[in-house]
């Protein structure tokens, strides 16, 4: 089956891994308010591991579409929120001590999406190296979590490596006249765009 969408086949496997993270939402959120914690971790940890699995085979063979990253980021978006409700539901008593820093956090990955939706007018998907590798750890921070107990080194770890990579982003983002997928880093993209002048100026002469 192929579904078209601007010129992309939008139908492929790390498409409906996002969507199947999507659509587990409700359910998740359901558990938690419940306080269902068992199930609550065994779903929220399937997410955790489709999201590293979605990206992975995305770019393993070839499958990146502007459609794609943006469903992935809103099911990264989501499984944030998830994973930060079932910590503050579950586990709050022993972060509470650390919290400033992921409020600090919170506070630069929300400017990131502020500056996206300002400047380009859309949902930031790009998956730098950094934001993609943060995202691993941050997911690992988690599942440790609730599935043993709350580390205080992993957790300064998971969200110190976080803001950096949030920071870069919004630098990116800055930078930025669209968003496309494929971009790595701040440190490329600024070294395309060296080349590409030096090329401009080649081509001139």
């Amino acid at each position: 089956m192929r579904l078209i969408f601007k010129g992309e086949n939008i139908v492929n496997v790390p498409n409906v891994i996002s969507f199947y993270r999507l659509a587990t939402f409700p359910l998740i959120l359901i558990l938690a308010i419940l306080r269902l914690e068992q199930w609550f971790v065994v779903f929220l940890s399937i997410n955790l591991v489709t999201d590293i699995l979605d990206g992975f085979i995305a770019r393993k063979f070839n499958l990146v579409t502007r459609f794609g990253a943006a469903l992935d980021n809103l099911a990264d978006i989501g499984t944030y929120i998830l994973a930060l409700y079932g910590l503050f539901v579950f586990k709050w008593t022993e972060v509470q001590p650390h919290a400033w820093f992921l409020y600090l956090f919170l506070a630069i990955f929300g400017l990131s999406y502020l500056v996206a939706f300002i400047r380009l007018g859309k949902i930031p998907g790009l998956h730098l190296y950094s934001a993609v590798s943060a995202g691993y750890v941050q997911g690992a921070f988690f599942f440790v979590l609730f599935v043993w107990d709350f580390n205080v080194y992993f957790y300064y770890i998971a969200i110190g490596w976080g803001i950096i990579a949030y920071i870069e982003k919004t630098l990116v983002l800055l930078i930025l006249d669209d968003i496309k997928p494929g971009i790595k880093g701040l440190y490329w993209l600024i070294r395309n765009q060296k080349n590409n002048k030096i090329s401009q100026k080649t081509r001139q002469a």
